[in-house]
């Protein structure tokens, strides 16, 4: 039986090594897309080693440049079959850098935040927000 409805996205992170899959083979054979992000090594180490080599994939870099839609329509079944190829995250975290880079407003934060209580993660939260919400009874306090 498989659980999945029309339209659902599946983020399948996880395999790394041949053999070992997470989902079931019948998933990937009734999605609509499924992308990678780079085919030679998803065929040996991703759930799509179950099916055969000339099963339709779609690499992850083809919709970052607009060449290939991920969704035509939103019933589409949708699996990102992904073995952690980090050049691919490398390249996505350069893009989106690229694309903040040209609005006319953003700000920069340092990804190693140095608050005053390392135990309270809060506090680099509450010092960029302004939404108020996302504060903390706990951050506001040590405010």
């Amino acid at each position: 039986m498989i659980w999945s409805k029309k339209g659902v996205y599946i983020n399948a992170i996880g395999g790394d090594c041949p053999g070992k899959t997470e989902l079931d083979a019948n998933i990937l054979l009734r999605a609509d897309h499924v992308i990678v992000e780079f085919e030679p090594q998803t065929r040996i180490e991703g759930d799509i080693q179950q099916l055969s080599q000339d099963f339709p994939v779609t690499e992850f870099h083809r919709i970052v440049n607009g060449e290939k839609a991920v969704r035509t329509n939103e019933d589409n079944l949708v699996v990102f079959d992904g073995v952690g190829f980090a050049s691919e995250d490398f390249t996505a975290l350069v893009f989106l850098r690229d694309l903040i880079k040209k609005q006319d407003a953003y700000e920069l934060l340092d990804l190693i935040p140095q608050q005053q209580d390392p135990k309270n993660l809060y506090s680099v939260v509450k010092a960029h927000s302004k939404d108020r919400s996302l504060e903390t009874d706990e951050a506001m306090a040590a405010s």
